[in-house]
């Protein structure tokens, strides 16, 4: 029987500096053994735990997409002491991943759909997963139109832009690029993610959101897309706050009825309304 508390061993590959203000760090990790690769089975939106020796374990979401091969992406902010000694690391330096934990998107439920992406700052990592599967060849077939709405408070703090830049030049997505002021060299959109997503306007009809981004941004999208006249069942979050074993056990996550690491972390915004206030 597996023991769902024991991190398959992983090695640093690759640390990439993400952000202007190098608070962000991206990771590529490989796995030390084939058969743990070929185990490691996910879908976008998931989360892994990823454990430092001797400073513990932080859940992080999944920033590669299973398209991309067996070495897993992570893009993890500088925040407390697991991520801090994180940041110190270089590649050849041993880790553990523990995983794939919780529940993806419901993109099988959006087959046929538009999909409407709404991202804000580094949240945007497990929807960069799912944009690398949705516009892979074995699946764009199976959606509509595919607008991505991404902003950042400088252009410095977007993340993957090469790969963003690449999904516009497909074709086969329409992106909206933003940040918050005017920036030297900038010349896309400015603005924050609601403003942007008013002017977009995504029509409702036969569609579905996905959304992830600080509270902020989450607070004051939920209303445009109110008045656009989408239903909570239609609009799809992602919620991050206070995991800890990921497996729904020591109950830190629990608000309502739901552990965040084991039922979610991704909720309908219409299960999400009536849960407490807490979340």
């Amino acid at each position: 029987m597996k023991n769902p508390y024991l991190p398959l061993p992983v090695r640093i590959k690759e640390v990439i500096t993400a952000t202007e203000d190098n608070s962000l760090k991206t990771f590529r990790l490989e796995f030390l053994h084939s058969e743990h690769a070929e185990s490691f089975q996910f879908k976008p939106g998931q989360f892994a735990q990823i454990s430092v020796p001797g400073a513990g374990e932080v859940p992080i979401g999944i920033a590669s997409s299973p398209h991309e091969g067996p070495d897993l992406l992570f893009t993890i902010s500088k925040a407390g002491v697991v991520t801090t000694k994180l940041h110190s690391m270089k590649a050849g330096d041993r880790l553990g991943v523990r995983g794939p934990l919780g529940h993806p998107y419901p993109l099988d439920q959006a087959t046929g759909k538009n999909l409407v992406i709404l991202a804000g700052g580094y949240a945007v990592t497990t929807l960069r997963s799912t944009m690398i599967w949705l516009l892979h060849p074995d699946n764009r077939s199976n959606y509509e139109r595919i607008t991505f709405i991404y902003g950042a408070r400088t252009p410095g703090m977007l993340l993957y832009l090469e790969d963003i830049v690449q999904w516009e030049k497909s074709g086969q997505a329409d992106i909206h690029l933003t940040v918050d002021n005017e920036a030297p060299g900038w010349e896309r959109l400015v603005g924050f993610v609601p403003q942007i997503a008013q002017q977009v306007a995504p029509s409702p009809e036969n569609s579905m959101a996905l959304i992830c981004g600080p509270p902020v941004m989450i607070k004051f999208t939920q209303p445009v897309l109110d008045n656009l006249g989408w239903k909570s069942e239609q609009i799809i979050m992602s919620l991050e706050n206070r995991m800890k074993c990921g497996i729904g056990i020591c109950g830190r996550c629990n608000v309502g009825p739901y552990y965040v690491c084991s039922d979610g972390p991704v909720f309908t915004k219409a299960e999400l309304d009536v849960l407490p206030a807490e979340y």
